[in-house]
């Protein structure tokens, strides 16, 4: 009996999480693998070969194992390194991956100011600066490497803290005043920074647009859904959602429930240290 496409979605903590509501969002009643490589977390502190064999290895061995129809990389440090390596290995599997949503925010900046908060790996790499020089020549960039914010992330997701003092200075660098202008478009260039989104608007000092790829995101994998997986969309069989945790650790009651949250119920792991 055929069954809805399986969408595998990868990141390497929870930030994911932010695109896989998204995705769900659009397409609801298909089988949903959401990985987080929380065993190695945080990607920013590998270098770059090592990084590109560790996902590799992962997603090799999910889809010898669970065979998804489709893979999301959830991740802007794991897209630029790693998608043209995933997609020539399985040329027939779609790989959605995701990149810093410079062109969005330049076109809708009024003053032409804009700031792209991520890790320092996606500030440094070639692939950001390219964006930057095809669709923000027009706009003053200000580039934003925060070597602490996805953790600060993945610990209100997991112990529910939240500290305004850590938050203020990871995004206050974006804020930028000239003369008569200010920055009024910021890019969250890592999945896990729309889990703080709440936090973000609260503590701005002035009003800006958060830019958040995930929906651009969700929008694609539809797309490329209805390209390459048409007649399995037709299919109907009970919705199923499974998380996997590379550490093996078992989630405590809060992360139990967020996940619930999420209809994700815990998969048996793929022990990867």
């Amino acid at each position: 009996m055929n069954c809805p496409p399986k969408i595998l979605v990868f990141d390497s903590g929870l930030g994911g999480l932010t695109v896989f509501s998204e995705i769900t969002r659009l397409r609801p009643n298909l089988t949903y693998l959401y990985c987080a490589d929380d065993a190695g977390f945080p990607y920013g502190s590998w270098n770059e070969e090592a990084l590109i064999d560790r996902v590799i290895t992962i997603i090799s061995g999910l889809i010898a194992t669970e065979s998804p129809d489709m893979v999301v990389i959830a991740c802007n440090t794991a897209s630029t390194l790693v998608l043209s390596h995933l997609r020539r290995r399985w040329p027939m599997i779609p790989f959605i991956g995701t990149v810093p949503a410079i062109k969005p925010a330049a076109e809708q900046s009024r003053s032409h100011m804009i700031s792209v908060l991520a890790t320092p790996g996606t500030v440094k790499r070639d692939y950001t600066q390219k964006l930057i020089t095809q669709f923000a020549g027009h706009c003053q960039v200000t580039l934003v490497g925060s070597g602490n914010l996805a953790g600060l992330a993945e610990r209100a997701m997991h112990h529910g803290e939240i500290n305004d003092a850590e938050i203020i200075s990871e995004i206050m660098p974006c804020f930028v005043e000239i003369n008569d202008k200010r920055t009024d478009s910021i890019v969250l260039a890592c999945t896990h920074y729309p889990l703080l989104l709440k936090e973000f608007h609260r503590l701005a000092p002035w009003p800006v647009d958060w830019i958040n790829p995930a929906p651009a995101i969700a929008r694609r994998v539809d797309y490329l859904l209805m390209q390459h997986c048409q007649e399995l969309l037709t299919q109907q069989s009970p919705n199923k959602r499974s998380a996997i945790f590379t550490s093996g650790k078992k989630p405590d009651l809060l992360l139990k429930n967020l996940l619930n949250d999420y209809g994700l119920s815990q998969a048996s792991d793929v022990t990867t240290r």
